[in-house]
């Protein structure tokens, strides 16, 4: 069996469509997503009308699907203290979205363990311990085996910082960030997400970097109407930092 795995779409349609073609083409049988749907990007109902019309998808919650889901004055004054331009862009974006996509925000499940052709696999998005920790690329593989103490799948997908990378712990235990689709953090910002093969008990995984209207996407996150909206367009060409 052959699945998509995609994580962060931060409302980026052009980004999505794209990395969804290039799954058909790969023949992918089913999607994964391991959340950050519509927060701080172009388009935030379209990202979420198409998600929600999907059939052949398992959805967990990211950490901003959580903060959009229970929006109020401790979230934007979290935001506000550490992440300002994403404290206006909540705030914009929770105007955009009805009581209907803020339910299906919070109903998403935080975490997900499934098994997939014989391999046990945890879904989350940040972390086991955290759906806001980091797994980043050349971390020790002491801390990435502290991180996922505790846990028994034999594979461990997640997202969260937007750059991809893979650990192959000691205990035999691997670990994927799939990277993002929607606010890739890598010098060349192609969309990226991954294909999995599983075969009776056994899996192989590759990531895709998949060529986008990146411009497009820039124009009109540009053109949304929050204070900041023009720094998160300039990182969809040209990505310097995740959090502004």
């Amino acid at each position: 069996m052959r699945v998509a795995v995609l994580s962060d779409i931060h409302a980026n349609v052009q980004g999505l469509e794209a990395v969804m073609t290039d799954a058909v083409n790969q023949n992918c049988e089913y999607v994964y997503c391991l959340g950050d749907l519509a927060l701080a990007g172009p388009q935030p109902k379209e990202v979420m009308d198409y998600v929600m019309e999907q059939t052949a998808w398992t959805v967990i919650q990211g950490n901003t699907d959580k903060m959009i889901a229970t929006f109020g004055p401790e979230v934007v004054e979290f935001l506000e203290a550490q992440y300002p331009v994403m404290a206006n862009a909540i705030e914009s974006d929770v105007e955009i979205l009805t009581d209907e996509y803020k339910a299906y925000l919070a109903n998403l499940p935080p975490q997900l363990s499934i098994e997939i052709e014989g391999v046990p696999v945890l879904m989350v998005h940040g972390s086991p311990r955290a759906n806001n920790e980091d797994i980043l690329p050349g971390m020790p593989i002491e801390d990435i085996e502290e991180i996922i103490a505790g846990t028994t799948e034999k594979l461990i997908l997640c997202g969260h910082t937007h750059i991809p990378c893979g650990y192959q712990t000691n205990s035999g235990q691997t670990v994927v960030n799939v990277g993002s689709v929607g606010r890739p953090m890598t010098e060349d910002p192609k969309a990226c997400y991954c294909i999995i093969d599983f075969n009776d008990g056994s899996f192989e995984v590759r990531h895709r970097f998949v060529p986008y209207d990146n411009h497009l996407a820039a124009r009109l996150m540009s053109q949304r109407d929050f204070v900041g909206a023009d720094r998160l367009s300039d990182l969809l060409l040209s990505p310097t930092q995740r959090h502004i």
